[in-house]
């Protein structure tokens, strides 16, 4: 889950990884920085998400280096979008991608199965998420 305010944004997760109803791993990290201050929750095939958090942020250090500044949240996202929308038929990922950058402040962006691209004030996702979704619904 992902909340934007006027100060930037705050993000959480449980640590259980599961396959199925076992509860493979108690203690993984689903919250992955992806620079100084922006971050993506991971959800969906633990080997897909890693392996395209990898990927960008790889593109974003060359991204850095090039222009010689922090990449910017929307950049961070879209370059998600793109990995899982042409990658979509073989990939299980989806991607919250939360942050902050100097040109339009805190920002969250929703990049479900299937690839497509959300900004929203606050995203939920995972397999827990449809518990959250009614309070969240009634109270934001």
């Amino acid at each position: 889950m992902a909340v934007t305010f006027d100060g930037g944004v705050v993000m959480g997760a449980d640590s259980r990884t599961t396959t199925g109803s076992y509860i493979a791993n108690r203690v993984s990290d689903k919250i992955t920085p992806m620079t100084d201050k922006i971050f993506v929750c991971r959800s969906g095939s633990a080997a897909d998400t890693q392996i395209i958090s990898d990927y960008c942020r790889y593109y974003l250090s060359m991204h850095h280096i090039e222009l010689g500044e922090d990449p910017r949240v929307e950049t961070t996202a879209r370059l998600f979008n793109q990995l899982c929308y042409h990658n979509k038929e073989m990939l299980m990922a989806s991607i919250i991608v939360g942050g902050y950058d100097a040109r339009k402040g805190g920002q969250v962006f929703s990049i479900p199965l299937g690839g497509a691209l959300i900004k929203q004030p606050f995203t939920i996702g995972g397999s827990g998420s449809s518990y959250i979704y009614g309070y969240c619904d009634a109270n934001f």
